[in-house]
């Protein structure tokens, strides 16, 4: 048996002791390690968290602060209102007008929106106004003081709102004075810098173009009428008054809705394309030009699905809907479909380039060359397209010639619209199922219509049915012109809500130079241009 050398039990002895000191200098060196690089955060990261958090206390604390105590009750006028600032990404004012809807305007691009309620009527003032009619035309000197009156208080209170909410938030959160009064300051500075790009980019003209939401028959009284697109310095003193006469009248004791009256120096044609056998669109037509007083009906095409003449017995409401109305054939529309359409009282069929003087206004167009109910694109649509506009051209430059200029030309699709370009004020298509308007480069306005029947029974197959789009136009009695236009959005299959917005060709808008005789001048405006459409797809 071996000797175990004498100094074992003494390394034996210095190992074992060092096994157990291990986990004691392992706990240590845990703990002496910096907590950035524990939890995997280099230093550099440290402070872009901490603003990151102070920036997530101040928004949040100024927005509670806002919603909690930034608000004031101001009479504007006859009316009580109450104003508030609340956060948003387009900026803006909205005016809730309840229950009848709400009218948004462009005033202003920032991070804030001005949202004005409109509680309720006080009932002397009002009176007063209808006793005293003559003290409306000093309403808009009342206005304008009850608004800079209330929008000085609002801004005190707002300022005091977010630094409030903002400090007391990050007291919570911090629990350190100094940083807690770093979040208020901090929210003060962007509410300042907030006013001060809305006072920068303020647009009093925006009255002139409003967005209304709500009851489609509130939409003509509330929007106003488009002869009123004044030009003045005072233009937003104007509007506002006449927005908040509109809502007093609106809010009279009888609680009924006001007559809808009409400037008698505008033609209001009622532009509807693409119904696509929808038995709701003539509810919505008929009610439409109740509420407007439509002089005329233009219906752009696509009526029919099919074309058949089992359809036929669907036109029949066009008897009865109180207007005269203009139609050209679609792709979905048959000859037979026109056949059946000229037979019908209060119906007025355009092809070939005939015209037609309607309601003061001069008409012409031609029906779409191509018959696809199945939605097939057939070879040469295209070209189709072009001779179809190439004739009426040739038709408008007749007219011109002859004396007796067309002031509206009708087509289903855009790409015959496009051709006719030059030779006419304003073209007016359908078959995309969107709206846009333009003016093309030598001046001819074209104006596309949506679907007035949301798509037909296709609105049904996604999950969400495609709105219900027309649009009013309104023209000058003597010039025949076109003065504005209000497109109108209903929600998909809806007949009670609308969305309707307010438009004005450049040449009518505040401080524009009035326009020529001829097309206008070229560029675009309103919506989006239109791409080039796919040939008979919709």
């Amino acid at each position: 048996m071996s000797r175990v050398p004498a100094a074992f039990p003494h390394v034996m002895a210095e190992v074992m002791n060092r096994i157990r000191r291990a986990p004691r200098t392992l706990s240590l060196r845990r703990r002496t390690r910096p907590a950035s690089t524990a939890v995997g955060l280099t230093p550099r990261s440290r402070p872009l968290t901490r603003a990151l958090g102070m920036i997530t206390v101040v928004l949040l604390g100024a927005w509670l602060g806002l919603l909690v105590v930034g608000n004031v009750r101001v009479p504007v006028g006859p009316m009580n209102t109450t104003m508030t600032l609340r956060p948003s990404l387009a900026g803006g004012t909205k005016i809730n007008v309840s229950p009848l809807g709400a009218l948004q305007l462009d005033s202003h691009v920032a991070p804030v929106r001005l949202d004005v309620n409109v509680d309720q009527l006080d009932p002397a003032r009002a009176q007063a106004l209808v006793d005293r009619p003559e003290r409306f035309s000093g309403l808009q000197d009342e206005v304008a003081r009850d608004v800079g009156r209330g929008t000085l208080d609002l801004a005190v209170r707002s300022c005091v709102a977010v630094v409030t909410g903002a400090t007391a938030l990050g007291l919570v959160v911090y629990r350190r004075p100094r940083r807690a009064l770093a979040a208020g300051g901090l929210a003060l500075t962007l509410l300042v810098a907030s006013g001060g790009t809305a006072y920068a980019t303020w647009n009093p003209d925006s009255v002139l173009e409003p967005k209304f939401s709500g009851l489609l028959s509130s939409a003509p009284s509330l929007v106003g009428d488009a002869r009123s697109i004044v030009t003045e310095f005072d233009v937003y003193q104007q509007e506002l008054a006449r927005l908040v006469t509109n809502v007093t009248k609106l809010y009279d004791v009888t609680s009924t809705l006001p007559a809808y009256r009409p400037d008698p120096s505008t033609l209001r044609v009622l532009h509807v394309s693409d119904i696509h056998l929808n038995p709701a669109s003539w509810k919505i037509i008929a009610s439409l030009v109740e509420q407007y007083d439509v002089n005329v009906i233009v219906d752009s095409g696509d009526t029919m699905d099919h074309g058949t003449a089992a359809e036929n017995g669907f036109l029949d409401p066009v008897k009865d809907l109180g207007a005269p109305y203009v139609w050209v054939r679609g792709n979905h529309d048959s000859m037979v479909t026109q056949e059946y359409l000229k037979g019908l009282r209060n119906a007025h069929v355009l092809d070939d380039g005939r015209a037609l003087t309607i309601a003061g206004l001069r008409f012409a167009g031609i029906g779409d060359p191509q018959f696809t109910p199945d939605r097939a694109a057939k070879p040469g649509a295209e070209a189709s397209q072009e001779l179809a506009g190439a004739r009426l051209a040739s038709a408008l430059r007749d007219q011109q010639t002859a004396g007796t200029p067309v002031d509206v030309a009708v087509v289903h699709e855009p790409s015959a619209a496009r051709v006719v370009d030059g030779d006419v004020p304003l073209v007016l298509s359908g078959h995309l199922h969107r709206p846009s308007m333009e003016v093309m480069k030598f001046g001819t306005r074209l104006r596309v219509e949506g679907s007035t029947g949301g798509s037909g029974l296709r609105a049904v197959e996604g999950e969400h049915p495609d709105p219900i789009q027309a649009s009013i136009l309104y023209f000058d009695r003597d010039t025949r012109r076109l003065q504005a236009w209000d497109e109108i959005k209903l929600g998909g299959l809806g007949l009670t809500t609308a969305e309707v917005s307010r438009h004005l060709p450049k040449e009518n808008q505040p401080g524009a130079t009035p326009s020529p005789t001829g097309p206008s001048p070229s560029g675009s405006e309103g919506s989006a241009t239109p791409g080039t459409p796919t040939p008979n797809a919709p």
